[in-house]
């Protein structure tokens, strides 16, 4: 039934079409820019990332376009907690995803809290997904269906109890269609590119971002590169300048392409070797959310463990203290700690968390 939706509107093309399609449907829609401090400096960044001050400008032109009320609240100091998180997270040798953590903490926490306040009956958003019922009758996030711009990944971390009230409106459109109908309504922001970088970080140069936020990193995090052996290869100024699966900006020349495979915060020591290096049977993750009711067992699903990987047949066993044990059918290249691991029943998910690390063996 239509009622009064709270939509977080970025100043894209998406969630601008998205105000549409709910006041379409009847809904009382109320329009909501978030405020991160995230600012753009030039028009060249506006093209690259979201949330800048130029998009706030944006999206109240739509939001006076289609006559719907608008306000932009400041979430700026929620969004610091996030930037901390993310600086922190390439100090303890992992690979941060902030745009999850965005999705649990402020768009469907901090935003929903804001919705309840003004007697909101949904949250809804740009995303391309949507919400679906699983065989026991409960809700589950969907993937989208333009199966290219999927962003149900990044929302494993919905809970059950808030799925009842979130709308996905653009879910159920390819990415074209959306733009078409964009240029239809003569919406302001019917061509503007989508963004492409984490909106925090200028350039994407997230070691500057890292180091200038946390400028004890390089003295601190300095250390040496081994090979799968342990044979020192070369010094380094910083774990923070590495992640798993990376093999340029390494600083070495062995005569083979090299790829980091391990990164230990506790010496500082990051481990370099060939790609099949890279392999691991599984992994262990950890504040793993459950959108069904958690097994109580081994169970059957498809492993998603980064946004551009392909799900592949797993089996996931639940551990206590909200972890989870996922053993993929065949070993996956590259599985990095701090990416989230989202674990999907066909294209349901069933559930997500972080991952704490990869697995050398199926036992873990």
């Amino acid at each position: 039934m239509p009622g009064r939706v709270v939509l977080a509107m970025s100043g894209g093309v998406d969630s601008s079409v998205a105000a549409h399609l709910l006041k379409e449907q009847g809904h009382d829609v109320v329009g909501v820019f978030m405020r991160t401090g995230a600012i753009d400096v030039d028009q060249e960044r506006r093209a690259k990332t979201c949330c800048s001050a130029i998009d706030a400008v944006d999206a109240r032109a739509v939001a006076d376009r289609l006559d719907i009320p608008f306000y932009a609240l400041d979430f700026e100091r929620d969004f610091s907690r996030i930037m901390d998180e993310f600086a922190d997270a390439y100090l303890q040798g992992r690979t941060p995803n902030p745009c999850a953590l965005c999705n649990i903490w402020l768009k469907f926490g901090k935003l929903w809290s804001y919705g309840k306040q003004v007697g909101a009956d949904f949250v809804a958003t740009g995303h391309y997904a949507q919400i679906g019922t699983a065989a026991d009758g409960g809700l589950r996030v969907r993937r989208g269906l333009d199966g290219h711009k999927d962003q149900s990944y990044v929302l494993f971390g919905l809970s059950r109890e808030i799925l009842p009230r979130v709308l996905f409106p653009v879910g159920g459109f390819e990415k074209a269609a959306i733009r078409a109908l964009a240029r239809d309504l003569n919406l302001p922001v019917h061509d503007k590119p989508d963004s492409q970088e984490i909106c925090f970080v200028p350039d994407d140069d997230y070691l500057a971002f890292v180091r200038a936020r946390r400028p004890r990193a390089e003295r601190e995090g300095a250390g040496e590169i081994v090979d799968v052996d342990g044979g020192f290869v070369a010094a380094h100024d910083g774990i923070d300048r590495f992640t798993i699966g990376q093999r340029r900006g390494l600083g070495v020349a062995v005569g083979a392409p090299r790829y980091v495979v391990d990164i230990e915060p506790t010496t500082n020591v990051v481990t370099i070797g060939p790609r099949a290096a890279l392999d691991r049977p599984g992994l262990l993750a950890e504040k793993f959310n459950w959108q069904g009711p958690e097994p109580t067992g081994p169970t059957r699903c498809l492993a998603q463990i980064r946004a551009r990987h392909t799900a592949v047949p797993a089996t996931v066993e639940p551990l206590p203290n909200r972890r989870a044990r996922v053993i993929f059918d065949a070993p996956q290249s590259a599985v990095t700690p701090g990416q989230v691991v989202a674990l999907y029943e066909a294209n349901l998910v069933l559930g997500g968390g972080w991952i704490e690390r990869a697995l050398d063996d199926h036992a873990g």
